[in-house]
């Protein structure tokens, strides 16, 4: 029933498309026979605004993938480069939540592990909106930073490196079973910035999945049955990652290379000196404004990936 309701809304998109450029057409005939300049300047806006909108539609006939409609599941993982990789980290975790802002999404922050002196050593979100998944995949991998650190006296140029992987978000209907004889759960104070921000109750929650040795840990301070929930959401999705890579490697010789987020796979670089620019690693695509992009102007980016991406192996 979702799938056909997501069906039936994308019928309807294209239909009133096919509608209104239909009436458009109509309008158009009748004002060029009665030379009406004032009707054919309105109609034109109205034609360039129904272009705008069907370059839309068409740029999502690229979500083909299986998940690409699901909510997704992103993690970002500080790499090599102490304390400016922790900060870079948090960079990400910031730019990312900008761009679901921007894209009007939902963005939940799950879990943060805080640096030692700056910044996050890792963190965890939940993006739900439609296609999430499908846009979020294209920043599966190792992201690289190069700046003047403000965490070396000298203020020497360093380049840090964090991960990040990106998951469809599991849904009830996915074949994975959890018995709760696999299952050890432990249960914990959240940690916070201090005073009103930490927890007194034991709202944390660490479950553990036994036969695969997977831990998931969640402590975004709320009560522990949210926890609990979202924890053995983010279970589910990463023991269907396991499955998905189990399908992937016996699909290998007839689609290519599987490739997964591992640290070797360098995607993208920001460059905030000597000069300034983030290079997509993958299709070649630049842009020349990295504040930009790390305000979470990301949809360039992200648009070249995907139709780079349409038709390779995956």
């Amino acid at each position: 029933m979702r799938r056909l309701a997501e069906l039936q809304e994308v019928v309807t998109l294209w239909r009133k498309l096919e509608d209104d450029a239909n009436s458009l057409d109509e309008l158009y005939q009748l004002s060029a026979m009665e030379g009406d300049q004032s009707l054919q300047t309105e109609l034109a806006d109205h034609a360039a605004a129904l272009t705008d909108q069907l370059d839309k539609l068409e740029f999502q006939l690229a979500f083909q993938g299986e998940h690409d409609s699901r909510n997704a599941i992103l993690a970002i993982h500080s790499g090599t480069g102490g304390t400016d990789s922790q900060d870079w980290a948090e960079m990400l975790l910031r730019m990312y939540l900008r761009w679901a802002e921007r894209r009007g999404f939902e963005a939940l922050l799950l879990d943060t592990s805080s640096g030692e002196e700056a910044g996050i050593k890792s963190a965890q979100l939940e993006i739900r909106g439609r296609f999430a998944y499908g846009y979020l995949k294209s920043e599966k991998g190792v992201h690289r930073l190069v700046r003047l650190s403000p965490f070396d006296a000298d203020h020497a140029r360093h380049t840090s490196f964090a991960l990040v992987e990106v998951l469809p978000e599991a849904e009830k209907d996915i074949d994975i079973e959890l018995s709760p004889d696999d299952l050890r759960f432990d249960y914990f104070k959240a940690s916070g910035a201090g005073g009103q921000h930490v927890q007194k109750n034991s709202t944390a929650v660490r479950v553990v999945h036994e036969p695969s040795g997977i831990t998931v840990a969640v402590q975004n301070e709320r009560s522990q049955r949210q926890n609990r929930e979202a924890a053995l959401k983010i279970l589910t999705t990463r023991l269907m990652q396991v499955e998905m890579a189990k399908r992937a490697e016996e699909k290998e010789k007839l689609k290519g290379e599987y490739v997964a987020a591992q640290w070797g796979n360098r995607i993208r670089s920001y460059v905030l000196h000597p000069y300034k620019v983030v290079k997509d690693h993958r299709t070649g695509f630049e842009v020349s404004d990295p504040d930009s992009v790390l305000d979470g102007n990301l949809d360039d980016l992200m648009a070249a990936y995907i139709s780079y991406s349409v038709g390779q192996p995956t």
